[in-house]
Parts: structure tokens; sequence; C-alpha cells
């Protein structure tokens, strides 16, 4: 049972991340033309990171939001934006374009946040 539910955890995860990654892509396209790259990227973050919460906790690990699952998400968030961000600028520095180079820290970054995200929703749990 728990690997049909930890099945189910990944594909929703996924689904979800797709719209957070669409979100925060948008916002970073739309801002890169006029401002930082790096100003752009952290905002479409922020933005895709509060969508990314709310439906992390109540559609992907069917938990409700609380002030402890909501704390251990954003400290996962704070990892990983700087993460996200210290790539970001590593592929931005060996000559990536910058329109493709969120894509390729999302190869590293998708992995790690799952297992983080995971971890903070299962052990932070609403007592």
């Amino acid at each position: 049972m728990e690997r049909k539910e930890t099945l189910g955890e990944i594909i929703r995860f996924g689904i979800v991340g797709v719209i957070a990654v669409a979100i925060h892509y948008g916002v970073y396209w739309v801002l890169q033309h006029w401002i930082n790259v790096n100003v752009a990227y952290t905002l479409g973050y922020f933005v895709s990171f509060l969508f990314n919460y709310y439906l992390s906790a109540h559609y992907t690990f069917k938990e409700s939001t609380s002030t402890r699952n909501g704390a251990g998400f954003a400290g996962a968030h704070i990892f990983n934006y700087f993460l996200q961000i210290g790539l970001f600028n590593f592929f931005l520095w060996i000559g990536m374009h910058r329109l493709l180079a969120p894509f390729a820290v999302l190869l590293i970054a998708v992995p790690t946040n799952f297992l983080i995200v995971r971890f903070v929703f299962k052990h932070f749990r609403r007592s």
C-alpha cells in the first residue's frame, strides 16, 4: 500500500509541479525582458511558491495546511530557491541561453524538492 501511495504522490507532485513551473517560467519569461534575470527568476519563484504550497498540501499529499507544515514547506523552498538560483547562475555562467537555463535547473531541483517536501508533509502533520 505504501508503494501505491508514494506513486500517487509522485504523479500528483508532477502535475502540481508542471503547473507551478509554467507559472514560474511564465512570470520569468515576461519579466526578463524588462528587469534583471535574477530578479525575474526570483519573482517567478515566489508567485509559483504560493500556488505550489496550497496544492501540495491539499492535492499532492492530502493534508491540511497548517503553520507547522507551512513553515516546513517554506524552509524546504528556501533551500530549493538557493539551489535553483545557484544552478541558474551556474548555467548562465557556462554560456547556456537565459531562456533554456531554467529548464536545466529543473532536472536537478525537482527530484531534490520532491524528497524534501514529501518529508515535510509526512513528518509535520497537524497534531
